[in-house]
């Protein structure tokens, strides 16, 4: 499958991966996650080239992930704010700090702390099942769409 075809794809992993399967990317929405909204502010915090922070944050705007709003017209910048869309992959990069932290931790760092707004507590994500709540972990779930991987 070539990149290009990634957004037709049948599987939702790869029309997922079209939209923010670049390293870059996921990094900037780490960033708006926590706050970031202007272009200096994502080209200071990731490093990279000034292209690459155009590129990625007009890619996000046109798959609607952030919303672009102009806040100085003369010359004209804009705000990059997270959308709806934008904001519920907020779960997916806490489950891939996690794993990081877990699978490749840095010798010396502190865990990344997460509270609860709602309660207070600070806490860990995990993945829970919609119906019973239980928490739901790697080889407790079968999957029945065409895309599974069938066992004889």
């Amino acid at each position: 499958m070539r990149w290009a075809e990634l957004e037709t794809s049948n599987c939702p992993v790869a029309r997922s991966l079209s939209v923010i399967g670049d390293r870059w990317t996921v990094l900037m929405l780490r960033d708006a996650l926590r706050g970031v909204t202007r272009f200096e502010e994502f080209h200071q915090r990731l490093g990279c080239s000034r292209a690459i922070v155009a590129d990625r944050l007009a890619q996000l705007v046109e798959n609607e992930v952030l919303s672009r709003e102009l806040y100085e017209a003369h010359p004209p910048r804009y705000d990059y704010r997270l959308t709806d869309r934008g904001r519920s992959l907020g779960p997916i990069l806490m489950m891939m700090a996690q794993w990081g932290e877990t699978w490749m931790p840095k010798p010396g760092a502190r865990r990344i702390q997460r509270r609860h707004k709602t309660c207070g507590h600070l806490f860990q994500p995990v993945i829970a099942c919609s119906e019973c709540g239980e928490r739901v972990r790697a080889g407790e779930v079968e999957y029945l769409d065409p895309m599974a991987v069938k066992k004889d």
